[in-house]
């Protein structure tokens, strides 16, 4: 009898794990119907703690942990590209003039794609002024090339993608010691509707 009652909720189980799998919906399905919303500290600190939670003790976790002082208030989407910088970054010429560091940025602005980068550039104008900008993308660009041309210039803002800025942080390409911000192009999806943050990759 206890055989016969074992295996009734198995069968069970079973035809509900069949019919969840056909169900299943895709993730442009779900990412249709879910409006923008601006980011919040708390969407970083999850994705950081799930990524890295399998792999690294409770005191690494918490070492990860950043606190709300690290942010600056998200665009609440009612901002321009380079209006949002100004409001986040209101000492951009001082901070600018002071910069004379090579391999170094002051702003390093992370999105998903090479494209968009390029969109992020141009819609930064107002903001950047006559700041040197360097493309921190692996579309046409050589590693070595944009590791020279951060070696013999001083360019103020970075806008790539994150496998890219990755690459150049490892060879010492790049160095983070007098970046001040960092802005991560959170809600714009790409062709298949994903964010950066849901690139499984990234």
């Amino acid at each position: 009898p206890t055989e016969c009652f074992l295996s009734k909720p198995e069968e069970k189980q079973e035809s509900t794990v069949k019919a969840k799998r056909r169900k299943k919906k895709k993730i442009s399905e779900v990412l249709q119907k879910s409006a923008p919303k601006p980011g919040v500290p708390a969407d970083l600190q999850n994705l950081l703690t799930q990524h890295f939670g399998e792999n690294r003790s409770v005191i690494e976790i918490e070492e990860l942990k950043l606190s709300d002082s690290c942010f600056l208030p998200a665009n609440d989407l009612s901002h321009s590209f380079s209006s949002y910088l100004k409001e986040i970054c209101p000492k951009w010429a001082k901070l600018r003039r002071n910069h004379k560091e090579k391999k170094s940025v002051v702003m390093l602005v992370l999105c998903s794609s090479a494209l968009r980068s390029l969109e992020l550039i141009k819609s930064m104008t107002a903001f950047k002024g006559d700041c040197k900008v360097l493309k921190l993308f692996a579309k046409h660009i050589k590693i070595k090339e944009q590791m020279n041309m951060l070696e013999k210039g001083v360019y103020h803002i970075g806008v790539g993608t994150p496998g890219r800025v990755k690459a150049l942080v490892e060879q010492d390409g790049l160095s983070l010691n007098s970046t001040k911000y960092m802005i991560l192009d959170w809600n714009w999806r790409d062709q298949k509707l994903r964010r950066m943050m849901d690139i499984p990759e990234v």
